[in-house]
């Protein structure tokens, strides 16, 4: 009973997170405000600060709430281990750029298209996963991974529109910025994806003191991003100008999220990851429509949405053959 209220309550949390980061996110890209608008490179440097801390405190509490014995795990697994540190330098950076991309696909694409799209994902991993690590696919795998191509293609179908020819084309530009932002984004976090499980299952460190190294790393990288795109913004106006509530709900749900999910993912088996996919996108797309009105669904869009959840549940699909009782 235990445990299926555990399911229960993991599967709730993966499609809030989910849902709520994607939602958050698009409104404060697109919400008129007096004043500039935050920094999203601004708002990255702040989510790696939060995660550190985050994880500081999880590795204290490990520890039984031991000053001493934080300070030495931190020193052991981080400054005595240079090598071992500087290998998660190459993920980092490219979580680093994955998060700064994501704010780049969400100020150009409506929630509901960022969501399908992003499943791509799935895909990426899938091929890294098989050059990487070695891991072989079934026919099932194979199979949801040609149909999630299909429909993703489906989504990205040009529909036809009743817009004046100028805004036709600054829309058009806008999906083409998006969209190449969102492949990125999926190759990105591919490829970071399965160099740090190679890494975890390589050492014996605890998960939350390889989030730290990350962090250092990814606060590194998101400092000189900021600087370098920002830094004359960042000059006059501060690294907090624009922010307000919204935009703190955006970096905590960025910070936080990734760490809620793996410690609610053992609870969660494939099948309900892939409900949690399809409630977040169904959801992101009710409410794109009906609150953020800045969606308007086509045919194409429901067919491929459909092909994307279709493929989600089979890529999670365990095929088990059954037993031949000639063998022992």
């Amino acid at each position: 009973m235990a445990s299926s209220r555990l399911k229960y309550l993991s599967l709730g949390v993966l499609v809030f997170q989910t849902t709520s980061l994607v939602l958050t996110m698009r409104y404060s890209r697109t919400l008129q405000a007096e004043g500039p608008r935050y920094l999203a490179s601004s708002a990255v440097v702040v989510a790696e600060v939060m995660k550190i801390f985050t994880c500081v405190l999880l590795v204290f509490k490990e520890h039984k709430y031991s000053v001493r014995a934080l300070n030495s795990v931190l020193r052991q697994e981080i400054a005595h281990k240079p090598i071992e540190t500087l290998k998660l330098a190459i993920p980092s950076g490219i979580y680093t750029l994955q998060n700064n991309l994501l704010y780049v696909a969400l100020s150009n694409l409506d929630a509901a298209t960022y969501q399908v799209t992003y499943q791509l994902k799935i895909l990426t991993t899938a091929l890294f996963s098989v050059s990487m690590l070695g891991r072989r696919l079934g026919i099932y795998q194979w199979l949801s991974l040609l149909i999630l191509m299909a429909g993703v293609a489906l989504v990205q179908w040009p529909s036809e529109s009743e817009k004046a020819p100028e805004k036709e084309a600054l829309s058009a530009g806008s999906q083409v910025v998006g969209v190449g932002a969102v492949l990125v984004a999926c190759c990105s976090s591919g490829f970071a994806g399965v160099y740090f499980e190679k890494i975890l299952k390589e050492s014996k460190q605890s998960v939350w003191v390889r989030n730290i190294q990350l962090g250092m790393f990814g606060l590194v990288f998101g400092l000189f991003g900021m600087l370098a795109y920002d830094g004359e913004r960042v000059r006059e106006s501060g690294m907090f100008q624009g922010y307000n509530t919204i935009t703190w709900t955006v970096v905590a749900l960025q910070a936080l999220g990734g760490l809620v999910i793996a410690a609610v993912i053992k609870y969660a088996d494939n099948i309900l990851k892939g409900f949690a996919t399809s409630l977040s996108i169904i959801l992101s797309t009710l409410i794109s429509y009906f609150l953020l009105q800045d969606f308007d669904p086509s045919g194409m869009f429901f067919l491929g949405a459909i092909f994307v959840i279709m493929a989600t549940f089979l890529y999670g699909y365990e095929f088990k053959p059954s037993s031949n009782p000639s063998r022992a």
